[in-house]
């Protein structure tokens, strides 16, 4: 019997013991103290979440360089193709499409008899790239990602 009063004073708090006056009064001021704290961590919470927001998408943006790099230089590595260099321009541009960027430089080395190795490098500045603009403080780097593959029938 006794345990049953204990679970409906839990169940409906207020009736017993408790005036109703001084209970509402108590609730306002927690719920006021509720939304003072979650407006002094709101800001916290919601960079915390744009951080790891921008940083997945510059780590996304990172591997779409190496990616495109790579595809570049594989393409510039074959000896089938007549004109290499516009289709590895081709190519990195239907890598690099999805991402919506058009910043970017391409850069290639061309293999030589001494040195039998092509290189495909894709550059981007940092701002081009950040969804939140300077909101983290501005960044004078550059993302890249480079490739480097022996051309196919050099050297010996």
């Amino acid at each position: 019997m006794r345990r049953r009063n204990w679970i409906a004073r839990i169940a409906r708090p207020g009736l017993r013991g408790t005036p109703t006056g001084l209970k509402a009064r108590g609730s306002t001021r927690a719920r006021a103290a509720a939304v003072v704290e979650f407006a002094v961590v709101l800001p916290l919470l919601l960079t915390i979440l744009f951080g790891i927001i921008e940083y997945g998408w510059v780590f996304m943006v990172r591997q779409t360089l190496q990616s495109a790099a790579r595809e570049g230089a594989r393409l510039a590595v074959l000896q089938t193709s007549v004109t290499p260099y516009t289709e590895v321009i081709t190519r990195v541009n239907q890598v690099m499409g999805p991402t919506g960027l058009t910043g970017y430089a391409i850069a290639m080395t061309h293999a030589t008899i001494a040195d039998p190795v092509e290189t495909v490098t894709i550059t981007i500045p940092y701002d081009d790239v950040s969804l939140m603009g300077g909101f983290f403080g501005t960044h004078d780097y550059d993302l890249g990602g480079t490739c480097s593959m022996r051309k196919e029938g050099m050297g010996s």
